[in-house]
């Protein structure tokens, strides 16, 4: 599909009013469009791409929104037609500055409709933020968010690994690597509506995590990179479903605003806190102990008409004694509070107090033997059975064993070393898995780092009997490998689940001009571009080539980033539509694992 950039280019050179030395005008084209210019409108009409674009249908009128023209024309220098120069700065510009020149952070901010493909990366191998954006190619978004072919599907049990004979994207628990943007479009083209419970603990965008796209517009940047992944994720949640986002204090607030443009402010349940770290004792006036799990509804009154008895299990320690009726333990009777609280004061079995209960209870419960005298004083019987049935209720504090050092060293002690930086808590995903999924759930964790959501899952269907799916996406390179390693360590008989990878396309020239480490080694990898890689309509070849002299001026880290931006962003994995295309290479085996994934056979 012709971008529309292009479309409407052409379009407007027709009009010799436009057109100065084979040069567009453009503040002739936003002048005519301001003034409703019946030439201009009548021309942009006679195209389909560009009336659907700028005019809306008002009953039998089309309407012209002169202002979307205005800022998509206006934005037309942001994507030049060819790269006859080469720009030692690549980046998000506002009437000709660039983001990375300031520090303003609106929610509202400048390019809310990008699309941010997100290459994360390690700190000292950080790779550079890519935008498209809505007005200027939507026909591009369109391109870059359709399903993609999918590979390398490995079947994980008890008895070891190997290559997966049938896939499900309805019943298996699944890990799927690579770009998690893409990864969740790709599910969402079979299993839209039918997620459950989404967990994600995304990067803090802190300088210390590996969230290392451009430090001076680190907040527009994250906004743009977590908004359009929770865009699909609210699409991907069933109309029970629900979401939490962990995250601390850096980013939860914008997140918490944003979420609410995203789920709806109604659909706000809760900001729970959890106590991650222990005290430290530095120079800050305050040290910050807890981090954030903002939790949202993808329809609240479903949540609250479903799910009303939200609670927790009580502590089943100390049922040591047993009556032939139960195990049970001693608990007191005495009202808490006395008569400030409103309890009843009279004598029972020789003993006076206030009691939590009437006499008229009190007499019932001793009658079923249900009261102890111990000494000079009451007790119940609370039996382990009602215990286990009872809740306590929920509330927006947790501090019950969910720190990160504790995380940290169970990780180290299951995997034999240090593989990953302060995991979440095991014990903190079984308790928000438990209270809110039920037999035959869909958990979905997009960040998935160690494996933590699908540890959790696994080894609380032991506990409980209850069998939760899990779906995790992982696209860091360097921890690709750890989350299927983690999980098949807690697999136990008759657990299973299906590994496989986003096919590359474009994807594998990124990751070499990356891992190069010399311009001889760039040039190498160009040529190789030219031949087999999917360029960008932009590109002129033939000039580039021309202008060889201009491109080995620039610095190596440049060099990469022109490399990268020449590359055609819509073509960095194999989309599914073309699947059977034999220049790709994909196996008759993976079409047909493709074809069960996709439901399409």
């Amino acid at each position: 599909m012709q971008n529309l950039l292009s479309e409407l280019t052409a379009l407007l050179a027709t009009d010799d009013r436009l057109v100065s030395d084979g040069v567009l005008l453009r503040n002739k084209i936003v002048e005519l469009a301001l003034n409703v210019d019946p030439p201009l409108l009548k021309r942009l009409m006679s195209n389909d791409s560009i009336r659907q674009h700028f005019f809306t249908q008002v009953e039998d009128v089309l309407v012209f929104d002169k202002h979307k023209f205005q800022r998509f024309v206006g934005n037309k220098a942001f994507l030049p037609d060819s790269y006859t120069s080469f720009k030692n700065k690549i980046g998000l510009a506002v009437d000709g500055s660039y983001l990375a020149d300031a520090r303003e952070v609106v929610l509202v901010w400048p390019y809310k409709d990008c699309v941010l493909e997100g290459g994360q990366d390690r700190e000292d191998a950080a790779r550079d933020e890519i935008f498209w954006n809505e007005t200027l190619a939507p026909d591009q978004i369109d391109r870059l968010l359709a399903p993609k072919a999918l590979t390398n599907f490995n079947k994980y049990t008890t008895k070891g690994v190997e290559k997966a004979a049938s896939v499900s994207s309805q019943s298996d628990n699944l890990i799927i690597r690579g770009n998690n943007l893409l990864a969740l479009h790709s599910l969402a083209a079979s299993m839209a509506g039918s997620v459950k419970l989404i967990y994600i603990d995304p990067p803090y965008n802190t300088e210390n995590d590996s969230f290392g796209y451009n430090d001076k517009f680190t907040h527009s940047t994250w906004l743009t990179f977590m908004r359009n992944r929770l865009e699909i994720a609210h699409r991907l949640l069933s109309d029970d479903g629900i979401m939490f986002v962990s995250l601390d204090d850096k980013e939860a607030h914008y997140c918490k605003v944003m979420m609410d443009s995203v789920f709806g402010r109604e659909n706000f349940v809760a900001d729970i806190c959890h106590k991650a770290r222990a005290s430290v004792s530095n120079d800050k006036i305050i040290s910050s102990s807890h981090n954030h799990l903002l939790f949202y509804a993808k329809k609240e009154r479903v949540v609250y008409a479903g799910r009303s008895q939200f609670g927790i299990k009580n502590d089943l320690t100390g049922f040591t004694l047993n009556d032939g009726v139960d195990d049970y333990k001693l608990v007191p009777v005495d009202g808490p509070g006395g008569a400030a609280k409103g309890n009843p004061f009279y004598k029972f079995l020789g003993v006076e107090g206030y009691w939590r209960f009437s006499r008229e209870t009190m007499e019932a419960m001793h009658k079923e033997k249900m009261i102890v005298k111990t000494g000079n004083t009451l007790m119940q019987k609370l039996y382990k059975s009602k215990a286990a049935l009872s809740k306590k209720t929920v509330t927006t504090w947790w501090d019950e064993g969910f720190l990160t050092s504790t995380a940290t060293n169970d990780l180290n002690k299951l995997m034999g070393e240090a593989v990953f930086k302060n995991p979440k808590s095991v014990a903190l995903l079984k308790r928000i898995i438990e209270l809110w999924t039920v037999e035959g759930d869909t958990v979905l964790d997009f960040f998935a780092g160690s494996g933590t959501t699908a540890h959790a899952a696994l080894e609380l269907s032991r506990e409980d009997g209850i069998r939760r799916r899990f779906i995790l996406c992982e696209q860091l390179e360097y921890e690709a490998m750890l989350p299927a390693s983690r999980v098949r360590k807690v697999l136990s008989a008759g657990d299973s689940f299906v590994e496989c990878e986003l096919a590359k396309a474009n994807e594998v020239f990124i990751d070499r001009i990356k891992a190069a480490g010399e311009s001889k080694a760039l040039s190498a990898i160009w040529e190789e571009m030219k031949e087999r890689a999917f360029l960008s309509y932009k590109v002129d070849v033939a000039e580039i080539d021309v202008n060889k002299g201009d491109v080995g001026a620039l610095s190596l880290e440049e060099k990469r980033r022109f490399l990268v931006e020449v590359l055609d962003k819509n073509m960095m994995y194999v989309p599914l539509s073309e699947i059977e295309d034999d220049s790709f290479a994909i196996s008759e085996k993976d079409r047909r694992l493709n074809a069960q994934f996709y439901r399409k056979q």
